[in-house]
């Protein structure tokens, strides 16, 4: 009786350890993630590895993540796939691979036994350029014409000196764009709608364009809103210079032009409450990303009552404005939170070269969880500082986004 050749089971580990390798082959390499430490002991968190170039020569840049602190050791590329084979299962039981192509997960059991899991269905990615000069990261070129069109880049498109501030600026704004847009809910395909409301001289609002439609190749329908009416017009003839389709700027603010529906919505430096007008209309027209900058914070403080025990700390009014902005600003996360984001407050570079440089990044689940738990702890923290209203919850409750 003739035997019959059984292949044997496909090698999970080995699998991922290959794609691993060829996306770097193939300079397809996004970013690679390391988590569940077998070890708890050093209270390490997770490992995210990226490629750079060190004086020429590719290498994987580990950086170690633990509760207070970050560790980053560079490897050359050899040495560095050996270190993650040999860390796997030993040091970690997952692995989260993002390629150009593809997004890889390679989970161990405890009795380390392997499994694969593949999605192709993700949207395109594009591989960051490594170096230790993060500008070198190269969200967007120097050789991009809007930059030229607005006075960043000379006509050998080299950058104005008295630029490079701004410059920095756009380009670590389009980095938290991009890692918040690969992290979105929004459809592959579709037609990305952004509004940048107080977008003033169009920095921003050009570069995001540009990342969308020729980093990305997506289509991209960009509106830059702004109360003067001769920026608006400066922005416009601009973008009609550069042949930008959909690419448009409109005289107004968040109260008066609102979008029936978008993706992402850019509040930057939003005076007081108009932060809070903002982050509604990003909630109610059902924006996958919302980002803010807050200044000003101005309705918070009057109402605030001490508490007692913190009377010797907040009798001096400069604590005490600290307290009210940090008040203010943890509420409008909590209240995203509520509404189903996944939500970060952390600084950013100032666009405007002054110390407001706080954002609140918030980016929408998949799924939300029930709000009351959240909406409790929010009361709590109201009563706390004897807050009587928020403007966010107002305008929220108004249209019946949060429960009553």
């Amino acid at each position: 009786m003739p035997v019959t050749a059984v292949s044997p089971p496909p090698d999970a580990r080995a699998e991922f350890l290959q794609a691993l390798a060829t996306s770097l082959q193939h300079n397809a390499f996004v970013k690679l993630v390391l988590a569940k430490p077998v070890s708890a002991a050093q209270q390490l968190q997770k490992v995210i590895v990226h490629s750079v170039s060190i004086k020429g020569q590719a290498c994987l840049s580990f950086v170690y993540r633990y509760p207070t602190r970050d560790i980053t050791k560079n490897l050359e590329l050899a040495q560095g796939l050996a270190a993650i084979g040999e860390g796997l299962p030993a040091d970690f039981r997952n692995a989260h691979l993002l390629t150009l192509n593809d997004e890889l997960q390679l989970e161990f059991s405890k009795k380390a036994k392997a499994s694969l899991h593949r999605n192709q269905a993700k949207a395109a990615r594009v591989a960051p350029v490594g170096g230790h000069d993060r500008e070198k990261k190269r969200y967007l070129e120097l050789s991009r014409p809007f930059l030229r069109d607005l006075g960043v880049t000379d006509a050998r498109q080299a950058l104005i000196p008295a630029m490079s501030r701004k410059w920095k600026q756009i380009n670590k704004f389009i980095e938290v764009f991009s890692h918040a847009f690969s992290a979105s809910p929004i459809p592959a395909g579709d037609a990305v709608r952004v509004a940048d409301f107080g977008s003033g001289k169009g920095y921003l609002t050009f570069a995001i364009h540009d990342y969308l439609a020729n980093t990305l190749g997506r289509e991209a329908q960009v509106t830059g809103v702004e109360l003067r009416e001769e920026l608006v017009s400066l922005c416009n003839s601009a973008a009609g210079r550069l042949e930008q389709g959909g690419l448009k700027f409109e005289c107004g603010d968040v109260r008066t032009v609102v979008p029936s529906a978008i993706d992402v919505m850019i509040a930057l430096h939003a005076c007081d409450i108009a932060t809070d007008y903002a982050i509604h209309t990003g909630i109610r027209c059902g924006a996958a990303i919302i980002m803010c900058s807050p200044c000003c914070h101005k309705q918070i403080r009057p109402q605030m009552q001490t508490p007692a025990l913190l009377k010797p700390m907040l009798q001096y009014g400069l604590h005490l404005g600290q307290q009210a902005e940090m008040v203010t600003d943890s509420l409008r996360a909590l209240y995203l939170e509520a509404c189903g984001y996944d939500t970060k407050v952390f600084e950013f570079i100032s666009l405007e070269h002054t110390n407001k440089n706080k954002m609140i990044l918030a980016v929408k689940r998949a799924e939300a969880p029930a709000p009351e738990a959240l909406l409790a702890k929010i009361q709590a923290l109201k009563a706390f500082y004897g807050v009587q209203e928020h403007c966010l919850e107002t305008l929220l409750r108004g249209d019946h986004l949060l429960p009553a």
